[in-house]
């Protein structure tokens, strides 16, 4: 399953996804996306954020609720993800905001 490296918007890492899963940079799972689109919810099923053009990764203020997504089940540990590098400066987009704490909740 392929790695993707999610950055802010100052080209930090911040998270990774393999397949429908979420993770810190420490590996621990802190969300999914349980939907067809880019919008990840936390363990808890709260919006946590969404992933735009550029593996960028922002949570956006005026996202509708879509309901309790359900529980996927434990995805389990993820390896190693290794270290992707700096993605360099993007502007975020109108209503976005930087993830500043990303908890397994």
């Amino acid at each position: 399953m392929q790695t993707q490296y999610l950055f802010n918007s100052s080209g930090n890492w911040i998270a990774f996804r393999k397949g429908k899963y979420v993770f810190d940079k420490d590996g621990e799972w802190i969300g999914w996306l349980p939907w067809q689109d880019q919008d990840v919810v936390g363990v808890d099923g709260q919006y946590l954020g969404t992933i735009v053009q550029d593996n960028r990764f922002y949570r956006f203020r005026d996202k509708p609720n879509k309901g309790y997504p359900g529980y996927p089940g434990y995805p389990g540990y993820p390896g190693y993800p290794g270290y992707p590098g700096y993605a360099g400066y993007s502007s975020r987009p109108p209503m976005a905001e930087d993830i500043e704490t990303l908890e397994k909740v």
